[in-house]
């Protein structure tokens, strides 16, 4: 009986082998027959890229004047909220309950409408978030569109951002085609840019 058990253990386990052998010869036959179509790989700088467009360095400049002229008309908001509740403060002793919480309520009708403004402005779909759809978005666009018609007349599988959250540890330079693109795109880098 103890014979009968070792012999259909042994027949078990040289199955498996076997079983694993094949799986390793296909294994190593699929990588073998990817080698022989090996992918092109490449990698641009969107922000190198961007860098050296004209048009997204007037964007960029629209973008902070906005930015900077809504900023100031926020803190002119919360300026005035707190002179309201510096006035507050100090008139707190000599007001009646009726006039305190009529202050009170304008106070914080102030504060909201200060913080809808800044939300209005600068929150997820704000004005800013707009305004750099209007501007920005189609120069990327335009990036992408000469990404895409590069890499399928040069025939690359995959294009990398180094500029992106990608985390790239080491990117020989020539295969970054960044001028490449910008020449497609009828950019010239600048000279003084340094990638």
């Amino acid at each position: 009986m103890h014979l009968i058990c070792t012999i259909i253990g042994y027949i078990t386990i040289t199955n498996t082998v076997l079983k694993m052998k094949k799986l390793i010869l296909v294994i190593a036959a699929v990588f073998l027959s990817l080698g022989a179509f090996a992918q092109k790989f490449a990698y641009v700088d969107t922000q190198y890229i961007l860098d050296n467009i004209p048009e997204y360095k007037t964007a960029q400049g629209q973008l902070d004047k906005y930015s900077l002229q809504w900023q100031k008309e926020i803190e002119g908001k919360f300026d005035e909220l707190d002179k309201l509740y510096k006035n507050f403060q100090a008139d707190a002793i000599l007001l009646t309950e009726e006039m305190r919480k009529k202050r009170e309520t304008e106070i914080l009708e102030k504060e909201k409408e200060a913080k809808e403004l800044q939300k209005q402005r600068f929150g997820k779909d704000g004005d800013l978030f707009k305004k750099r759809q209007e501007l920005v978005k189609p120069i990327q666009d335009k990036i992408y569109n000469a990404l895409k018609d590069y890499a399928q007349a040069k025939n690359y599988a995959v294009i990398f951002d180094k500029a992106s959250d990608l985390t790239i540890l080491y990117a020989n330079p020539k295969y970054d085609i960044s001028d490449e693109i910008l020449d497609a795109m009828g950019y010239k880098a600048s000279d003084t840019e340094d990638k």
